[in-house]
């Protein structure tokens, strides 16, 4: 088995689960290749007697890896799709942060997980993701790439005051949102921002997006779920000449009256669920469902 590894930096409190991760792909004789920056982390903390082979970036990777493994929190997730991109590598996440919707195996579960993919005894669910194109095509050259796993985001910059945003679902006028901002969503993402902004969660196998307005001031404004075959264009307009994008954690400035479009991209991202772990299970342990909270 050939393994991708990678962390956004390391933690002294993932010191036991790191290095019980290490020790255990060692002993299985399963190769291993460790994302430069983090392995140079991991160095600096940790005793790392074996030598490791490495990369930098998604032109580093190929499709001979068999799994790939996000070693930190759901944002960490979030910057694994950036490697794997459409290589098709199934992605586990190992939980090292704090919610934990992406990243699902915990600290003290790192050795069982390992023994349960060796095993192969897992499933791989497909992920829609988001790709964004805009009338001035510079998209890209301000976020190394231009899709997202969880949401599209448009917000105010550089100004309190709200802004409009013009909303068409395949070339038919939707409305104009006068808010902070809008958020198109996937089903991954509807468990992140768009919840905190009272969005839907929907099922990570239906085919399907939210649309959720931030502190809208046309109250009637509510969130809106469309299929996902949908192609969305937004045009925003305010009182500031720009306005920011969010491509995930991703930022790039915009002039106002720039058309964004905005629909399903063509590959998937590749999610590794284990025997013991379900989008149900995870939703009772992380909002608490299922549990009298009344005492």
């Amino acid at each position: 088995m050939k393994i991708g590894v990678y962390g956004q930096y390391y933690k002294e409190d993932s010191k036991d689960c790191v290095t019980n991760l290490l020790n255990f792909l060692s002993k299985n004789n399963i190769e291993v290749h460790i994302e430069a920056n983090y392995l140079g982390q991991l160095g600096k903390f940790l005793k790392v007697e074996q030598t490791y082979k490495t990369f930098t970036g998604f032109e580093d990777l190929d499709d001979t890896f068999d799994v790939f493994l996000s070693v930190g929190g759901d944002g960490t997730m979030l910057s694994t799709a950036l490697f794997v991109r459409d290589l098709n590598i199934p992605i586990l996440g190992i939980n090292t942060g704090r919610l934990g919707f992406l990243a699902t195996v915990q600290k003290d579960d790192v050795e069982k997980a390992m023994e349960e993919l060796l095993e192969r005894q897992y499933l791989v669910e497909e992920r829609a993701l988001l790709q964004v194109s805009t009338s001035d095509g510079k998209i890209e050259d301000q976020t190394i790439v231009n899709f997202a796993l969880n949401e599209v985001t448009v917000v105010r910059k550089n100004t309190t005051s709200m802004i409009t945003i013009d909303t068409w679902l395949d070339e038919e006028y939707l409305t104009s949102y006068w808010a902070d901002g809008l958020i198109l969503a996937t089903p991954t993402g509807s468990t992140g921002y768009s919840l905190s902004c009272n969005g839907p969660v929907i099922a990570p196998n239906t085919d399907a997006f939210a649309l959720t307005p931030i502190a809208p001031h046309n109250l009637n404004a509510r969130p809106l779920v469309i299929p996902d075959e949908t192609k969305v264009k937004l045009r925003v307009s305010g009182r500031e000449d720009q306005y920011l994008i969010s491509l995930d954690s991703r930022l790039a400035t915009l002039n106002n009256d720039t058309d964004v479009f905005i629909e399903r991209a063509p590959f998937t991202i590749k999610l590794i669920q284990l025997r013991d772990e379900s989008f149900l299970k995870t939703l009772r342990q992380k909002l608490l469902w299922g549990e009298d909270r009344r005492n």
